[in-house]
């Protein structure tokens, strides 16, 4: 018996399996085949599927979708906080990646009215974005290119962990912006990526990602390290604010530091490399003590 012609079946089968996945908010994806025509509904979402090895298959991203290079020339299919949905049927994607934090659920919800699927991210903790490069690889249908980025990621992970996961604490406000004056909260990526460095959210038990604080709230939490973000690469100026408050412990050792945004505040796998700075400052903190 010519055993071919089921070798051959069992091969079309395998290719053409459907995908089936339950994304971040509960909700059951099915795809018949890997998506060949993705809009991404948030900058960290482009360019982890870029990292994914799904750059090449994107057709729509929001605004301020910029890394890498690539992701700037595809077509703009709004921001996050206000997708252009009738830019998103022309493209006739057949999957979305979205921000269930960041989306608007209305606009989700016209999205699979249109038969659109959409999957939806919500990385927690800085282990999610090594799981959501597999997961996107497998949506994709490039499963080997995002597993070999997933590890790559998840041995950074680890070695920042042996390093400093048992360091002395410190006391830590990450600032986000100054007017109003936002911080993260505990159930933000980024607070997870100061317990990572050893560090402690001196507002981990506000339950908003990113809630508004009182200048006098963190006066009084007295943090011995104080990070902020801004805008871009630059250090932002009002950063220096905080040197007038000289009873703080972050301003009286000069602990005011910067990280690009991109690096801590996108879910990305550069948010490894943004935690490798962090922890370097947080050290440099440990340094300074008496």
């Amino acid at each position: 018996m010519n055993p071919l012609p089921w070798i051959l079946a069992l091969a079309s089968f395998s290719v053409h399996a459907e995908i089936v996945v339950r994304d971040d908010s509960g909700t059951t994806v099915r795809l018949a085949t890997p998506a060949s025509r993705i809009v991404s509904l948030a900058p960290h979402a482009t360019e982890t599927l870029f990292a994914a090895g799904a750059g090449g298959k994107i057709v729509g991203a929001v605004d301020y979708s910029d890394y890498p290079e690539a992701a700037r020339k595809i077509p703009r299919v709004g921001g996050y906080s206000r997708l252009d949905l009738e830019a998103i049927a022309a493209l006739k994607p057949d999957l979305a990646i979205g921000w269930a934090s960041g989306n608007s659920p209305a606009h989700i919800d016209k999205l699979r009215a249109l038969g659109i699927p959409v999957y939806l991210a919500q990385p927690e903790r800085i282990d999610d974005v090594a799981a959501k490069l597999e997961r996107y690889g497998e949506l994709a249908g490039t499963q080997a290119t995002a597993r070999a980025a997933a590890d790559a990621f998840r041995t950074r992970l680890a070695e920042l962990r042996t390093q400093y996961g048992t360091r002395p604490a410190v006391r830590t406000f990450y600032q986000i912006w100054q007017q109003p004056l936002m911080t993260v909260g505990g159930g933000q990526v980024i607070s997870d990526v100061i317990r990572l460095c050893g560090g402690t959210n001196v507002f981990a038990d506000l339950k908003p990602l990113a809630p508004k604080v009182a200048v006098e709230a963190v006066i009084a939490a007295d943090p011995e390290v104080i990070v902020a973000s801004g805008m871009g690469e630059a250090r932002p100026e009002w950063l220096d604010d905080w040197r007038q408050w000289t009873g703080m412990t972050a301003v009286r050792r000069d602990n005011l530091y910067f990280i690009p945004p991109d690096l801590l505040q996108r879910h990305t796998p550069r948010l490894v490399e943004g935690a490798a700075r962090l922890c370097a400052q947080i050290e440099m903190a440990r340094g300074k003590r008496k």
